[in-house]
């Protein structure tokens, strides 16, 4: 049986917004959290968020990923079969993020209005493909294509699994720890001993 790296090795990363639309629903599927958040918890303020249904969410996340050469997701693909989704993109479209006591107690950087941080907020691995290398291979991706797109750092907001066991695999949208620090992401917060906040340092 191949090892979950050698999974990884042979994904294909995209751009989402150089993907079929098509491809980003069907990782996003039709039930569960995605199909009610389409990536956009981070950039409707609380007060606005109610009053968003499902479809307009979908509208919003395709006419994103029309509209940007930078962000705001990557789509991971296994041959063909698109397999996985990771939110990337500069930490200022994301209204939300300074409001967030998590990341706000552990950012090392609080300009939020800096747009050579970038985020990587949310991963959405459909059941079949998980255990696979896949949120891995999306967050080494994430990194690369900050960097190409004039990052000098990338944030993470981990859960880590060993101080919450038995986490649920909807709880785990944020990415793991130990799937970051695969990645080359390094640990610099612990605002709650089962949250984590990571960073890849891209430029000086």
């Amino acid at each position: 049986m191949p090892t979950d790296e050698a999974q990884a090795s042979e994904l294909r990363v995209v751009p989402a917004g150089e993907a079929p639309f098509e491809d980003v629903e069907t990782v996003f599927g039709t039930r569960g959290d995605p199909a009610h958040c389409w990536c956009q918890w981070y950039k409707i303020p609380g007060s606005d968020w109610r009053s968003v249904g499902d479809e307009a969410l979908r509208e919003r996340l395709e006419a994103q990923l029309a509209a940007s050469d930078s962000g705001p997701g990557l789509l991971a693909y296994d041959g063909e079969t698109p397999v996985g989704w990771c939110a990337v993109e500069p930490r200022p479209n994301l209204v939300r993020i300074p409001r967030s006591r998590i990341i706000a107690a552990g950012t090392r950087h609080p300009d939020f209005d800096d747009p050579t941080i970038w985020a990587v907020t949310c991963f959405v691995i459909p059941r079949a493909h998980r255990r696979k290398g896949v949120a891995r291979a999306l967050a080494e991706a994430a990194a690369n294509f900050a960097f190409e797109h004039g990052a000098r750092i990338v944030e993470g907001y981990a859960v880590d699994t060993a101080a919450r066991p038995g986490a649920a695999a909807a709880d785990l949208f944020h990415g793991t720890l130990t799937m970051f620090v695969n990645a080359g992401f390094d640990e610099v917060a612990r605002p709650k001993a089962d949250r984590v906040i990571l960073e890849r340092r891209l430029r000086d």
